[in-house]
């Protein structure tokens, strides 16, 4: 279950853009939500209609014209669903830069004909498999039907029936599956078909939504505030990332003959820190219901565990100004959360519990970020030893790496670890093939630029007593 974030998206439809919040699914007192910024209000049967008969309750999403009127809202708000979610504290105090949605959270629901009338590379299949994905999640929160079902009624009803019919096809399901399922002859007729099952509902599909789409931002604006599509809020790309994975070619070092013997693999976050793994998981129980987890950061210069947590999907540690602080102990960790020093995790809105609780904060072996051992084996492999390593071992360090370069401001960071460069090629190979070993040569390639990462990173580590 992914920690509670909340991230802002939008919505293309009959020619306006909308934006609006989203929080995926999470867990709370063993259950799980899934939520958007919006309500249940009385309203007519077209929430934009003009017509004043019929009123009835209408779960709906609010949508607003730009990043900078959702902002403005949401500073002011607190009458909607995602007002007890754990990280809306933080969230309501974001301007609209923060609130502008990255390209992965953009949905173009009018272009969905043209995505399908593509040809099916790797874009168009995850574009149209996430705009379908996003479209039943807004559907399962806004089904009153689903929700008022008695739990003896055997019969599925839904306010959403296209939609249930749209996720059910197999042709549909296919999409899951990536663009292998769309090579060849057989995978030809298998786009083919999700074009077909799309001219068949997707218009009923569209209608259903926007019954519940509330295109006012819920009293705020009208609906003339909102530009067409094509002159909506544009995209604020990092150059560094323009690049498409898939032109970048992986440095190329053959095969030697000794490539399947002798592999070695770093563990998976071992790091400096040992605890019984049974006492990890039952401490994991409680840091996960708050949403802030105890890492460890092991770098050349020492290992020290800290916090972290996410805020719209962006990493944020225990600490201030871009600086972490980094405690030799849990229990020195424990100590200095009970105290009243200033950081940038007292906002969070379930820090009060982290500030009183007994429980220990050991960081389980999925946030254990050692890029001290991976600095080594990179030496080591550079330096013509026989062990090789694969791919896969520089998946963790370099998801510590970004979140710490993220939190610390550190540009260069991003830069190294860009699709053009020698070890951002490194990393997307281990994404496309993990198995794959790490040669002396593509070792050599990386080292220098890993070294810089821990370097830059190191700088922004503050340990603490």
């Amino acid at each position: 279950m992914a920690r509670p974030s909340i991230v802002p998206i939008a919505l293309t439809l009959d020619d306006r853009t909308g934006y609006t919040l989203w929080a995926p699914p999470w867990e709370e007192d063993g259950e799980e939500w899934q939520a958007f910024l919006g309500t249940t209000v009385e309203v007519r049967a077209d929430i934009n209609d003009d017509d004043p008969e019929a009123p009835v309750p209408t779960a709906v999403v609010h949508l607003f014209p730009s990043p900078a009127a959702l902002a403005a809202f949401c500073r002011a708000n607190t009458d909607h669903d995602l007002a007890d979610h754990p990280v809306w504290p933080v969230v309501a105090g974001l301007g609209a830069a923060d609130l502008t949605p990255d390209d992965d959270h953009r949905f173009d629901l009018d272009g969905v004909y043209d995505i399908a009338a593509e040809d099916p590379d790797r874009w168009a299949v995850e574009e149209l498999a996430a705009t379908i994905d996003i479209v039943s999640r807004l559907a399962e929160c806004l089904d009153a039907d689903a929700d008022d079902e008695d739990e003896d009624d055997l019969d599925d009803e839904t306010e959403f029936e296209a939609v249930a019919e749209l996720v059910g096809k197999p042709e549909i399901g296919s999409l899951g599956l990536g663009p292998d399922a769309f090579i060849g002859r057989s995978g030809e007729d298998a786009w083919a078909g999700v074009g077909g099952v799309l001219d068949d509902l997707w218009e009923d599909v569209v209608e259903e939504l926007g019954d519940h789409l509330d295109w006012t931002g819920a009293g705020t604006v009208a609906v003339a505030d909102y530009p067409s599509a094509s002159e909506s809020a544009p995209i604020v790309v990092d150059e560094s990332d323009d690049e498409d994975d898939d032109d970048i070619e992986p440095v190329d070092v053959g095969t030697p003959a000794a490539a399947t013997a002798g592999v070695r693999t770093i563990d998976g976050g071992g790091g400096r820190l040992t605890h019984d793994p049974a006492e990890v998981a039952a401490a994991a129980e409680f840091w996960e219901a708050v949403g802030i987890l105890p890492v460890e950061v092991v770098v050349p210069d020492g290992a020290g565990v800290t916090l972290r947590c996410y805020v719209d999907d962006v990493a944020r540690f225990l600490g201030r100004d871009g600086e972490v602080f980094l405690f030799d102990t849990p229990a020195q960790l424990s100590r200095f959360c009970a105290g009243s020093e200033p950081h940038d995790l007292s906002e969070i809105a379930s820090w009060p519990e982290v500030a009183t609780t007994g429980t220990r904060p050991l960081p389980a072996d999925q946030d254990r970020y050692d890029l001290a051992a991976l600095a080594e084996v990179l030496g080591e492999v550079a330096d013509g030893a026989a062990g090789l390593v694969t791919h896969a071992a520089l998946a963790q360090p370099v998801e510590g790496a970004r979140d710490l370069a993220e939190y610390g401001r550190l540009p260069r960071v991003e830069e190294l670890l860009a699709p053009s460069a020698p070890l951002g090629q490194a990393v997307a190979r281990g994404e496309r093939e993990p198995d794959a070993t790490l040669h002396q040569a593509d070792a050599a390639a990386v080292r220098p630029a890993w070294d810089e990462v821990v370097a830059l990173i190191s700088g922004k580590l503050v340990f603490r007593d």
